[in-house]
């Protein structure tokens, strides 16, 4: 039974690098909801633009946390992701956490076959392998390590399949795949650590709920596609 859901997966994921950017070219915005403890607390959009080969990918997020009508964390910031067919080729990003600032500038050196990354908690190399860590893309699913769109750092991670869920959200339902994604490295401290319960619809691929824990229950979820 293992290994047939073992072969099962490879054969959903070989099916779907064929079609990364290109399969998002029908999309011009993506908008999630970002709500904790079932509250909406702010939004995380990406909106979608093409040049010939070229698309170029920004990210907009912001959201408040507040205790007796005074904020105790709050996050603005925004990205932006270049692609040249299916290849990433820069990823730069700002962000103002609770006054303190962050910023990722991530640049393909043609020449050593890696990307250079000169981030608020991280500067050096890594591996093409590694996927900006945002939702947009189902990519996430099948890399084996993250960069942080916030600050850089890099993260080993384990991507398991949970099982077929149909999920309603926002009024609409959606036949999904439920997976776990988790940091490879347990030993890690629990705000480093990934921790993600991921759904994926099976018809768009898009992903369309992400929930996690710490200090209360996260969740970002698909509220408008265009």
């Amino acid at each position: 039974m293992k290994k047939l859901v073992v072969i099962l997966l490879a054969v959903f994921f070989s099916s779907i690098s064929l079609a990364h950017i290109g399969h998002y070219n029908k999309f011009d915005k993506i908008e999630m909801e970002i709500l904790r403890n079932n509250e909406v607390i702010g939004y995380n959009n990406y909106f979608f633009k093409r040049d010939g080969e070229r698309t170029i990918v920004k990210n907009q997020y912001k959201f408040e946390v507040k205790l007796l009508s005074a904020t105790i964390f709050k996050v603005e910031g925004y990205g932006e992701e270049i692609y040249l067919k299916d290849n990433l080729i820069s990823f730069q990003s700002k962000t103002l956490q609770n006054n303190k600032e962050k910023f990722v500038n991530l640049n393909l050196d043609k020449n050593s076959k890696k990307f250079n990354i000169k981030g608020s908690s991280y500067s050096g190399g890594a591996s093409l392998k590694n996927i900006v860590g945002n939702w947009w893309s189902h990519k996430i699913l099948q890399a084996e390590s993250q960069i942080s769109p916030i600050s850089g750092s890099i993260k080993e991670q384990t991507v398991n399949f949970i099982k077929k869920e149909n999920i309603i959200i926002n009024g609409k339902q959606y036949k999904t795949d439920h997976f776990k994604l988790t940091s490879k490295d347990m030993s890690l401290p629990d705000d480093k650590k990934l921790n993600f319960d991921i759904w994926l619809d099976k018809k768009t691929l898009l992903i369309v709920k992400v929930s996690y824990e710490r200090m209360g229950n996260w969740e970002y979820r698909l509220k408008n596609v265009e």
